[in-house]
This record gives C-alpha cells, structure tokens and sequence, in this order.
C-alpha cells in the first residue's frame, strides 16, 4: 500500500474499475438497456443543443463570417480528444468518464480534480443550457400566441430579469424522467435528437436558398485573433460528446458501442454546424447576427417573411435544449455515483435505487443544486469558464491515453488512437491553445475552482477515500457495494488489494 502522504499519487487499476463496475457482466445495480443507436442519440443530445441555437450569434460576435473556421477549430480539437475517449472508453467501459481514465493512470488527486472539473462542465453547463432554453421558449410562445413569459420571470439578474423560471422547470423536468429509468431516458433522448436533427436541416435548407456571398466579406474582421477567440466560445457548442463514456454501465456490448458511439457523434456534429454556420452568413450579415438571442428563427423569420418558419425552428430549439439538459445531466449523476463508490463523495450520490436502477437521491440533489443558478445566472458568465474546466479535463484524457498505452499495454482495445502518440500530443496543444483563447478573466476563475477543489480534497477525498482506508471490493465484498462504508467493510474483513491474487488495486503514480 502506498505511503499515507502519497494518496494523492494512489493509482486504482483498470482491473478493479471494471470489476467493482461489472463493466464485462451485467453492471453496478443498473441496467444494459442503450445499444449503439441509442447512444449515439444520446451523445447528440447531450451536445446539439445551446451552443449552436443560442451561442452561434456569440462565436459570430468573435469571428465574423469566418465562424465556420472557428467551428472546424473547435472540432479539430474535439477530433484528437474523441480517439483517446474512444480508446479508453473501450478499454475501460464504466460510468465515471475521464475520472475514473485519471484515476487508473494520474492518481486519486488528479481523478478528484478531473471530477471537480466535471461538475464545472456537466452541472455548470446544464444551468447555461437551461438559460438558453427560457429564451426560445419565449420565442415559441410569442409565435404562437402573440403572448411570451414578463421578462421578470424569463431572464436571470443582469438580463433584464429577476428569475428564469423556465430554466428551472426544465432542469426539474429532465430529474423526473431520469429517476424513471435509463430506458425512458434514452428513447425520450433518441426521439428529441432525431428531431433536432431535422430543424437544423430544414434550417440550412432555408438558409441556403437565401444565401447570398456578398455576406462573406470581409470574411475575417477581426484577422486570427477573431478566429481563435470565435473557437474558444464555439467549443461550448461541442461539450458533452463525452458524456457517451458515463453510460459504459448502462450499454450492450461497451467495449465496441462507446468508441463507436463516440465517432459517429462527433463526425455528425461537426458536418451539421458548420453547414448550419454558414447558411446563417450566407442568409443573414454577420452584424446582423452578433449578439441576437433565438439568432436562428431570426434568420428564418427574416428570409421567409413569416413567423411559422421561426415557430418551428423555435420548437426545434426548444426540444433541443431540453435533451442537452437530459444527457447532461445523466452524465452528472454517474459522474458523482462513480466518485462516492471510491468514497471521494458523499455515499448517498451512489445508491441505486432497487426499483427504477437509477441514482435517485443523487439526480434530485444534482437537480435542486443546479436549478438555482440556472435561474439567477447569465448565460455568457459561464460559458467560458464551463469551456475551459473542459478543456482541462480533454487534456488529462490524451495524457491518460499515453501513460495507459505504457502503463497497460496488455489492457484489450476495440478501438486504438491513430498516430500515437503524435495525436493525443496535438489534442493537448489544441486544448491549450483554445483555453488561450478565453483570457486572463477566465484562467484566473478556473484556477481559483481549482484551489476549491483541491483543497476539498485535502479536506474530504484523501481522508476517506477507499483505496487509502484499504478497500478495494474484491470478490464482491463490502465495498462493492454503492452504500457500503469502508469502516464497515474493514470490520467484515475485506482484503487489501496488494494481498489478492488479482491486479494490483493500487500502485505508485
């Protein structure tokens, strides 16, 4: 066992992730019910959603016309990221995402960070994306019925507003159907991305017909800078593609469907805005479209003459948001359940409930945290600093990619990262190149978060942590279990990992 001050270095096995998960069996209390369909709708849901309704007019505020460069340079990174999520996802298919990937390669500290991170990332998001959502549902009801919410009730502080009350309705909402089950889940998921999918079709074919390439001059106002800049806000429109890895408990054949999943997402995602980018220049002045909320049915509305086509694309937007809020916040709860089975969390986010298999007492709590600033919050406070934690997080899985393929190489791989380790090294340099984007404001709130988070570790994690307690939930001890509680497991003679016959749980970083 490692040293007591080295806890933070203490490495938990590839082995012990996937057995504690039942990754390879039938999994940890939950249910394998999402095959390769489902999940890659459930990654388009988690991703298409505020970022391209509602952010495109910020990333064109940026850009100009080139905001479709900027949107390539946001996929580029998210590519060379996308194959070391794809390699560990197959390699280590369990619910906790790039935390448990830092936990089996960077340590328990870095895991505890990258979780932190994460909650920057997925909870933090679901209140940007839930404030996006009350603008087009205003959008919605205006074309509908001539009558919209007082801005009061749909617009946080600082927006004109005092609460965004369909913020938190949706946030609530998305808890309910969560707590039904996975299955309800992915099929409502599946239904609202292959919605989605089709307004953004229907938009580009408006668009295009209105297309006019006198738009696209002059294509880059603002030179590179603009470009770099543009790329750093349209990274928030990519954010959740990993949220396929938090279902590897709950999908048939993991280890195939996840790196699967994650390609074909990513690939769809990345065609789609950029045709989407450019029919909004094309049809609509880029000075036209900086800065305006529901940017999209504005542009339908201004090339048809008509409300109906903004009607639609407002229903679209609305349905979009909602799934994104749904994925998110799916991929928050199996995030903070993975987290308490190590003990770095609460033990209450790790109960499964025997009727639904589903975390209950962990989505309400995710739920009621989150709707708070989803309803007090502006939606451009957060974007950045959401984008960067992410970024940060991108960084740490191409690294676990490398220290995994030196540390494991014996560990089975569906899918390998192409040109390693030349393409998990340019993962990381775009990563760090697009955090450069959103300046000094922002790295400075980041490096503050993480102050928080490390110091909550030092304060909460490292005490009682499993691995340093010396409880690995071998053999389906104690400790397997979501509720178990490592005193207890101690007492009812659970074995320290470096005494079982099976891989190490622990080792030095």
């Amino acid at each position: 066992m490692p040293r007591p001050g080295a806890s933070g270095l203490r490495i938990k096995s590839p082995d012990l992730l996937i057995a504690e998960s039942g990754a390879d069996l039938d999994g940890h209390g939950l249910r394998r019910s999402m095959g390769l369909f489902q999940l890659v709708c459930f990654g388009i849901g988690a991703v298409v959603g505020t970022g391209i309704f509602v952010g495109l007019s910020d990333t064109v505020a940026q850009a100009g016309p080139a905001v479709v460069v900027s949107f390539v340079l946001a996929a580029v990174t998210c590519v060379f990221t996308a194959f070391s999520f794809a390699e560990l996802g197959g390699a280590i298919p369990v619910s906790g995402s790039s935390y448990s990937y830092a936990y089996a390669t960077l340590g328990e500290r870095t895991a505890f960070l990258v979780g932190w991170c994460l909650l920057l990332e997925y909870g933090i998001s679901v209140s940007a994306v839930a404030v996006g959502w009350g603008q087009y549902l205003n959008q919605l009801l205006g074309s509908l019925t001539g009558w919209q919410l007082p801005a009061a009730l749909a617009n946080p502080p600082g927006d004109g507003g005092v609460v965004n009350l369909p913020a938190v309705v949706v946030v609530l909402l998305a808890a309910l159907l969560l707590v039904r089950g996975v299955r309800e889940s992915a099929r409502a998921t599946a239904a609202m991305a292959v919605l989605k999918l089709a307004v953004l079709v229907l938009f580009c074919v408006i668009g295009f017909g209105a297309f006019r390439s006198g738009n696209l001059s002059p294509f880059a106002p603002e030179g590179l800078a603009g470009i770099t800049s543009g790329a750093s806000v349209a990274f928030f429109s990519y954010i959740g593609f990993d949220s396929i890895t938090t279902a590897g408990e709950e999908v048939r054949n993991p280890r195939r469907n996840v790196p699967l999943a994650i390609m074909i997402c990513i690939g769809v995602v990345t065609v789609l805005y950029c045709l989407v980018a450019l029919a909004a220049i094309g049809a609509l002045s880029s000075g036209e479209v900086a800065g305006r909320p529901a940017a999209l049915s504005l542009i339908v509305d201004r090339v048809t003459h008509s409300d109906i086509g903004g009607a639609v694309i407002a229903f679209g937007a609305v349905v979009a948001i909602a799934s994104v809020v749904l994925a998110v916040m799916y991929g928050q709860t199996r995030i903070l359940m993975s987290m308490a089975r190590d003990g770095l969390v609460p033990r209450v986010f790790a109960r499964v409930s025997p009727r639904t298999a589903t975390p209950v007492a962990n989505t309400w709590i995710v739920a009621l945290v989150f709707a708070v600033p989803a309803a007090v919050v502006p939606l451009d406070m957060v974007m950045n600093l959401s984008s960067v934690g992410t970024l940060a997080v991108m960084a740490v899985v191409n690294v676990s990619v490398l220290v995994l393929r030196r540390t494991r190489p014996d560990l089975p791989r569906r899918f390998r990262v192409p040109l390693s380790p030349l393409s998990p090294l340019l993962g990381v340099a775009f990563c760090g190149y697009l955090v450069y984007g959103t300046g000094p404001a922002t790295w400075l709130q980041f490096a503050g978060f993480l102050a928080v988070g490390a110091v909550l570790y030092s304060l909460y994690g490292r005490r009682r942590s499993r691995l340093a307690a010396g409880v690995d939930g071998a053999a389906g001890g104690p400790a397997s279990r979501p509720d178990a509680d490592p005193d207890e497991a101690a007492h009812d003679g659970a074995v320290p990992a470096a005494t079982t016959a099976a891989a190490p749980a622990t080792q030095e970083a």
